[in-house]
């Protein structure tokens, strides 16, 4: 078992939850303004946006970890690694507390 009690893991998770959807939510609000009439400038505005896209990307795809590990807390099968069934080491999950694999089953 973890050696942090499940409900600062569970803090810690929602909390990263909430700062994922809000970081979404702005990537998502800068994505849909309008390009600029000056051409040159919708160059450099599009190649942003091809950014901001894979940082959404990146931050749903978090997201959805965060998300599952909730859903292990809530069905009791937190800590234990989904490749071999064995306990997640408390030092990787306290570096990720989304980690549904052991080391030898991520690596």
């Amino acid at each position: 078992m973890p050696e942090i009690v499940p409900v600062e893991l569970r803090n810690q998770l929602e909390a990263r939850k909430a700062e994922l959807n809000q970081r979404i939510a702005r990537i998502k609000a800068d994505i849909a303004r309008g390009l600029d009439a000056d051409s040159k400038e919708q160059a450099t505005q599009l190649e942003n946006k091809e950014v901001l896209d894979a940082l959404a990307n990146e931050a749903t795809d978090e997201l959805a970890k965060v998300n599952a590990a909730l859903q292990r807390m809530q069905n009791g099968t937190y800590g234990i690694c989904t490749g071999c069934g064995k306990a997640i080491d408390s030092r990787r999950l306290a570096v990720r507390p989304y980690s549904s694999k052991c080391i030898s089953c991520a690596a």
